[in-house]
């Protein structure tokens, strides 16, 4: 069974799993504090096979090494990008070993971004890279496209709650990009959260 959130559910579940529940009778007033280092993830397109080490190479020489990365598949969701890449992109998606600030988030899309326009050819994209951020409660991905749903964060740079961490398992939403709502991906995407609590734990943060 599939197991995308509706709209009307979005209260229930934040209720039960965010920050929202009965009015306390008295306040406290919050007080800042750090973020808890997320972990770096992407999915990659690509229009050749060939591509993929040098783009793999470009990104690990920025963002430091893999933590894992999974094979090329042929990206089948969507016909989108089949005429800019020539035909149907590989997709394939990438987790990052070093844990970093998420407020560091818009600043890799704009770097990303100019990473996908060194790989330009003819005035089309070679290459397409969707950073986020992946915590305990929820994957969130950056994006440069306005929409009801996200946020911006700045330099015109959005984003996106893609997917949202519950009952043991990820939820999509209406607006979830087709291949993020595939069980296939969601379950790679639990084994990741697993194994970025276990470096947590590690690291003495959790």
């Amino acid at each position: 069974m599939h197991s995308r959130l509706h709209l009307k559910s979005l209260v229930a579940f934040a209720t039960r799993f965010g920050s929202w529940g009965p009015i306390p009778a008295h306040f406290d007033m919050g007080r800042e504090q750090g973020f808890l280092p997320h972990r770096l993830v992407m999915g990659v397109l690509v229009s050749q096979q060939e591509m993929i080490p040098l783009v793999k190479e470009h990104l690990v020489a920025r963002y430091g090494p893999l933590m894992d990365s999974t094979e090329p598949r042929s990206f089948a969701f969507t016909d989108y990008y089949d005429d800019e890449m020539g035909g149907k992109p590989l997709r394939f998606y990438l987790s990052f070993a070093h844990l970093i600030d998420p407020s560091q988030l818009s600043t890799i899309k704009r770097e990303t971004n100019a990473l996908e326009a060194e790989f330009t050819k003819d005035g089309g994209r070679r290459v397409n890279l969707d950073p986020g951020l992946l915590s305990q409660a929820n994957l969130v991905l950056a994006t440069t496209k306005n929409r009801a749903h996200r946020i911006p964060l700045s330099d015109g740079i959005y984003a996106e709650l893609t997917l949202l961490y519950a009952n043991k398992q990820f939820q999509s939403f209406p607006w979830t990009y087709a291949d993020y709502t595939s069980e296939e991906v969601k379950l790679l995407f639990v084994t990741w959260r697993e194994q970025y609590r276990r470096q947590l734990k590690q690291e003495g943060l959790l």
